[in-house]
C-alpha cells in the first residue's frame, strides 16, 4: 500500500501526489534552495517560539510522545494538548500533523477536540461584512473568544492550505472518535493571534468540509490507482499539467520537458486545471491552438446572448466560462513568438524623461527597511549634483528608530537634488519598480518623527506633483507590455537586456544576505558589499527598462498583430 495522504497534499498537484509515491522514470531530487531553506527556518522558529509561549500560560498541559499517549489525553479529557501525535486513519489512509488540540466539548462517552495549527503568515484581510471569533494564548479555547468584527480569512493559496490542513485534521480525529461535530479549527498567525473557525457550515467555502471531501476524494482515488500500477496492473494513474506550484516543484523540469515537447496549453502562465479542462474540451490543446483563437471574440462573448440555430466559435463558448479568455490568448501569443509583445501602439510608447533622473530601490529585512539606493543620471548638468549611485544603510540594530534614521538622510539627500534642480530650472523624476512597496516604506518611516525628518504631508506633496516626479515603471511596464505571464523587474529588464552582476539575485536571497551583513565576523563585509551591488543593480536595471520603454521596444510586435 502507498503512503498515507498528508493534509498538506490534500491541495497538491495530483501528479506530484503520485509521483512523489513512486515514479515511472529515474529521479534524483534537486538540492532545496536557500530561500526555501530560511522559509522553513523561519517558520519553525516562530512555531517553537508560540508553543513555548503557550506551554508557559498552560504548564500543565500535556505533550504526549507517541499516539498511544495521545490518545490516553484525549480519553481522559485534557484540556489542552500541545504537540499532539495523532494515530494514523488507515480506512481513509490519512495521517495529521497539526500543534495542539483543544477540548471543545463531549459526544456521547468520548471527548471531543478541534484541531490547531501555528503559522507563520498572515490570515486575516478587511472585509466589512464578515466577523471571526478571536482568542488569545492565555484563552485559548472557542468558548472564550469573541467576535472580531471587519475581518475574514485572506484568499491567499496559503489561509486555504491552512484551512484545508486542519479538516484533514479533523477528519482523522473523526476517525479516531475524537472528533467536533461542528468542525471547529483554529489557526495562530505571525502576530500569535488565535482565529477560529467553524468548518461544519459553509461560512469559509475554500476550504470548509465539504469542500475539503471533494478533494480528498480525488486523491484518495490517485492513490489507489497508484497502487494498481505499482502491482504492475495499470497505466500510472496522472500525467502532468502546469500551473503555479511548479514553480517551487521537484519534479518540475522533468515536467516541463515533457510539455513542452506537446506545446501543452497548460504552459500558458497562469491558468488553472479547470480552465485547462476546458480548453482541452473543445479542442484547444496548445498553446499555438490558444494563442490563434480571437481575443476581441473572447472579450465580447461575456455579454452576448447565444442564440439557438446560430453559428457561434470555440471563442464564443470558452470566453463565457474562462474569466479573462482574452488576456490568457495574449499570453499564449507572447510564449510563442518567444518574446514580450506591445499593448499599445509605437508612438504611445515610453516613460517619462527629465534633465535629472533618480532611479530608487530599498531593502528591507521582516517588517523594517535598513537601505535606501539611489542611482542618478544627469541629462543636464545641475550644480552640486553627481551622476552615479548613493547608498543608506544601517547594519546595526534595525528598529523603528533606525529605520526612521536612515530615511530622514535619504530624504534628505533627495530633497536636496530636487531643489537644486528646481533653483536652475531643470526638471527632476524619481523612478522606482512596485511602488507600492517603496511607499509603504516610506510612510512607515514617517510614522516614527524625528528631528528634520520627513512628514506625511511631505510624502504627500512629493506624490502629488504635476507633472509626476515619483514614477512606478511597473505601472508604465504594465500598460505598454504584454509577457507570457510575471511583470517582475527580473524579467523586464531582461527584455531590456540587463543582466545582474550577482548570480542569484531575489529580494527574498537578499534577506540571507542581511542576516550574515548585520553580524560583526569578516564576512559581514562582504555580505554588505553583495548587497550593495544588488541594490545598484536594481537601480540601474529601472534605468535600462525605461530606456528600453522609450525606444527598442517601440519596435516589438502588437499583441493583436496576426501569428
Amino acid at each position: 500500500m502507498t503512503a498515507l495522504l498528508r493534509g498538506d497534499e490534500i491541495l497538491a498537484c495530483v501528479h506530484r501526489v503520485a509521483l512523489s509515491r513512486g515514479e515511472p522514470f529515474a529521479f534524483v531530487r534537486p538540492p532545496t534552495s536557500a530561500e526555501m531553506e530560511r522559509r522553513r527556518r523561519d517558520a519553525e522558529e516562530h512555531r517553537v517560539g508560540t508553543l513555548e509561549e503557550i506551554r508557559a500560560l498552560h504548564p500543565g498541559a500535556p505533550s504526549p510522545s507517541s499516539p498511544d499517549e495521545t490518545a490516553a489525553c484525549m480519553r481522559d479529557g485534557a484540556e489542552l494538548i500541545l504537540r499532539p501525535r495523532l494515530a494514523n486513519d488507515l480506512v481513509g489512509k490519512r495521517r495529521a500533523t497539526v500543534h495542539a488540540l483543544v477540548r471543545v466539548g463531549r459526544v456521547e462517552e468520548r471527548f471531543a477536540y478541534a484541531p490547531i495549527v501555528i503559522k507563520n503568515n498572515e490570515i486575516l484581510e478587511t472585509a466589512a461584512t464578515r466577523r471571526i471569533l478571536e482568542a488569545s494564548l492565555e484563552h485559548i479555547a472557542p468558548s472564550d473568544a469573541t467576535y472580531t468584527d471587519g475581518v475574514g480569512p485572506r484568499s491567499t493559496l496559503t489561509v486555504t492550505r491552512n484551512g484545508i490542513v486542519l479538516a484533514h485534521a479533523t477528519r482523522v480525529l473523526e476517525a479516531l472518535g475524537h472528533g467536533d461535530p461542528s468542525g471547529r479549527v483554529a489557526m495562530i498567525d505571525r502576530h500569535r493571534r488565535v482565529w477560529w473557525f467553524d468548518l461544519a457550515s459553509a461560512n469559509y467555502p475554500r476550504f470548509n468540509l465539504a469542500t475539503y471531501d471533494v478533494l480528498y476524494a480525488q486523491r484518495r482515488a490517485v492513490l489507489d490507482a497508484h497502487d494498481v500500477w505499482m502491482a504492475a496492473k495499470g497505466d500510472f494513474p496522472t500525467s502532468p499539467y502546469w500551473h503555479r506550484e511548479c514553480l517551487e516543484c521537484p519534479y518540475s523540469s522533468h515536467c516541463e520537458g515533457q510539455l513542452e515537447a506537446i506545446d501543452d496549453v497548460s504552459l500558458v502562465r497562469f491558468t488553472s486545471l479547470d480552465q485547462q479542462i476546458m480548453l482541452h474540451e473543445h479542442g484547444v490543446d496548445t498553446r499555438d491552438h490558444l494563442a490563434r483563437l480571437d481575443p476581441t471574440r473572447a472579450h465580447n462573448a461575456r455579454s452576448k446572448v447565444l442564440i439557438a440555430h446560430a453559428d457561434f466559435e470555440r471563442e464564443d463558448h470558452l470566453g463565457r466560462v474562462i474569466d479573462k479568455l482574452d488576456e490568457l490568448i495574449y499570453r499564449a501569443r507572447a510564449s510563442v513568438r518567444r518574446s514580450s509583445l506591445r499593448t499599445l501602439t509605437s508612438e504611445q510608447m515610453g516613460c517619462p524623461v527629465a534633465d535629472v533622473e533618480v532611479d530608487i530601490d530599498m531593502e528591507s529585512y521582516d517588517d523594517a527597511t535598513y537601505l535606501w539606493g539611489a542611482s542618478v543620471t544627469l541629462n543636464a548638468p545641475v550644480d552640486g549634483v553627481v551622476a552615479g549611485y548613493r547608498s543608506f544603510a544601517e547594519w546595526g540594530q534595525l528598529d523603528h528608530d533606525a529605520e526612521a534614521r536612515i530615511f530622514r538622510d535619504f530624504w534628505s539627500w533627495l530633497g536636496d537634488v530636487r531643489s537644486r534642480c528646481q533653483g536652475q530650472g531643470r526638471t527632476f523624476a524619481a523612478y522606482c519598480f512596485w511602488a507600492q512597496a517603496e511607499d509603504g516604506a516610506m510612510n512607515r518611516a514617517v510614522a516614527t518623527p524625528l528631528d528634520g525628518g520627513p512628514t506625511s504631508s511631505d510624502l504627500q506633496s512629493f506624490r502629488s506633483c504635476s507633472p509626476p516626479e515619483w514614477i512606478d515603471l511597473h505601472h508604465e511596464a504594465k500598460r505598454q507590455i504584454q509577457t507570457e505571464g510575471p511583470l517582475g523587474l527580473k524579467q523586464l529588464a531582461g527584455f531590456a537586456g540587463f543582466h545582474w552582476r550577482d548570480v542569484n539575485p531575489s529580494g527574498e536571497a537578499s534577506m540571507l544576505w542581511y542576516e550574515v551583513a548585520s553580524g560583526v565576523h569578516d564576512a559581514a563585509m562582504v555580505s554588505r558589499q553583495r548587497i550593495l551591488e544588488y541594490n545598484e543593480d536594481d537601480c540601474r536595471a529601472t534605468k535600462a527598462l525605461r530606456d528600453w520603454l522609450n525606444g527598442p521596444a517601440r519596435d516589438l510586435p502588437h499583441r493583436d498583430d496576426p501569428l
